[in-house]
């Protein structure tokens, strides 16, 4: 809690990194000290491995509330068909415990997610704005349309359903203009067409970014938010529904 108290921050949601694999011990360890009126976690499992209910029983109470895939940064091939059995399959573990599936997925791939995700019956949160990728930087430098990306518009679409967030995370990882003016384009319209489906997370200990100062990409998350009229939502409100946190 020591770097989340240098932003103000006394709740937390600690991820499964996917250099651990399935080994989650690390962060049950530390839920267990930070207790589960301060945390919770998103864990990583083997969706074709036997299912222990008593295990994730305990983790739930520990403060575990969902479950991680990254399909984007292990480079997981997939087809339409081979994604949806694969989401089916972790839904089926998920949706007793009415745990979230948080899917790093790259933007360009958010077209195929929306058309075999409907169905699943569980909370999607989509990490790091969606994994953009964005068009070079002498476009950026003018007024930049984000429905120009492949998958924006699909990404806006699942938003409206009502069961999908989106994390306002990780900026610096896909966008190197100091200004950001990719990524505030892309987060001024999420939140003009769905604040109440965003929700912060700082990416820390922000892996292959060792020594980032992640304080100015807070503060113009602020900016965007507060000018929006959302930061209550974003900051605290959204991820207290997401999160399935109680009144603190």
């Amino acid at each position: 809690m020591t770097f989340e108290k240098t932003v103000g921050i006394p709740n937390v949601v600690l991820v499964q990194p996917s250099i651990y694999g399935n080994d989650n011990s690390c962060l049950l360890d530390a839920l267990k000290a930070i207790g589960p009126h301060h945390g919770r976690g998103v864990v990583g499992i083997d969706p074709d491995a036997p299912v222990d209910s008593g295990m994730l029983k305990e983790w739930h109470e520990l403060g575990v509330r969902g479950v991680r895939l990254n399909l984007k940064s292990t480079n997981v091939n997939f087809t339409e068909q081979s994604l949806q059995g694969m989401l089916e399959k972790y839904a089926r573990i998920v949706k007793p415990l009415g745990w979230i599936l948080e899917l790093f997925i790259g933007m360009e791939d958010i077209l195929v997610l929306e058309k075999v995700s409907g169905t699943l019956g569980v909370k999607l949160c989509i990490a790091h704005f969606g994994a953009p990728r964005l068009p070079p930087m002498h476009v950026r430098a003018q007024p930049f349309d984000p429905y120009d990306m492949h998958g924006f518009r699909a990404l806006v679409s699942m938003l409206g359903r009502g069961d999908v967030w989106v994390k306002f995370s990780a900026a610096y990882r896909f966008d190197g203009d100091a200004e950001m003016r990719g990524i505030e384009a892309i987060a001024r319209e999420l939140l003009a067409r769905a604040g109440d489906r965003v929700v912060f997370a700082t990416d820390w200990p922000h892996t292959r970014f060792d020594g980032l100062d992640v304080r100015p990409f807070v503060e113009r998350y602020l900016q965007w938010t507060d000018e929006a009229g959302l930061t209550e939502k974003v900051f605290t409100l959204n991820a207290r529904e997401l999160w399935d946190v109680g009144d603190q």
